[in-house]
């Protein structure tokens, strides 16, 4: 009689036992299911980010402006009396092939005579200083723009030459560039315009092909002979873009004086 109670005790002891396996398996693979699910969700964020800063590493890289030219402009009554500074720089400027597009409204050009130094923003942009440029407007042509450039004042930040620049466009085969919104791509071609009226030159009458009947505003800056002028372009994404020169040792007799390269 007892060995039979023993036997039955064994067998039952082997139940238990391949019970308690399979509770442990099952838990195993739960385990290895949730870690599974945690590692699968985990890859998807970290590629996401991956991408994205992979995408963002190509526009910082690619993305920039190159400068063509620099020209400066004299102001002038006539074609013997002009003024002993530059009065505005015009600048052909490009992007880098394969460069992303550029949106000139959040350009920031900094310009220094190596005494005084201007930050300025484009024409439309008006949220550095809660408002664009006096008068500005966007469905004008840019001509318009760049006489208000030259000749206006805004109650605050002040001259509008001396926080503002306004473009003009070269060459733009999509037509994505207007004056409300400056966007260059590959292939486009603009010209920039700063202006650097000197204190003592707001009395002259014309600045390249813009009649200011002498109203133009000081900038603050004053470029004559022999001065080391610095110009630095930082875009909203991409490297920046610096221009360095010294002006000439005489302007002469020239209205319009090549300056860089």
């Amino acid at each position: 009689m007892r060995s039979k109670v023993t036997s039955r005790l064994l067998r039952d002891s082997k139940g238990q036992i391949g019970i308690g396996t399979l509770i442990i398996f099952i838990a195993m693979v739960m385990i290895a299911a949730v870690a599974a699910s945690v590692l699968i969700q985990t890859s998807g964020v970290l590629q996401q980010q991956a991408q994205s800063t992979g995408k963002q590493a190509t526009q910082e890289v690619s993305s920039n402006l190159v400068i063509k030219s620099i020209e400066g402009v004299r102001a002038k009554n006539n074609a013997t009396s002009m003024a002993s500074n530059m009065s505005m720089f015009k600048l052909k400027v490009g992007l880098n092939v394969g460069s992303s597009p550029v949106d000139l409204d959040q350009l920031v050009i900094s310009i220094t005579d190596s005494t005084n130094t201007n930050d300025l923003i484009y024409a439309n942009n008006e949220k550095t200083y809660g408002v664009a440029m006096a008068n500005f407007s966007g469905s004008a042509i840019a001509s318009v723009n760049l006489a208000k450039l030259l000749t206006d004042t805004q109650s605050s930040p002040g001259a509008n030459g001396e926080y503002f620049f306004t473009v003009q466009k070269v060459r733009d085969e999509d037509i994505s560039f207007s004056q409300s919104s400056p966007v260059m791509n590959t292939g486009d071609l603009v010209t920039i315009y700063i202006s650097t009226v000197s204190d003592g030159d707001t009395s002259y009458t014309t600045i390249g092909d813009v009649s200011t009947s002498g109203s133009q505003k000081d900038t603050s800056l004053d470029i004559g002979p022999r001065t080391p002028v610095s110009l630095v372009f930082t875009p909203e994404a991409g490297a920046s873009t610096i221009a360095e020169f010294v002006t000439p040792s005489s302007y002469g007799t020239k209205e319009n004086i090549a300056l860089y390269p």
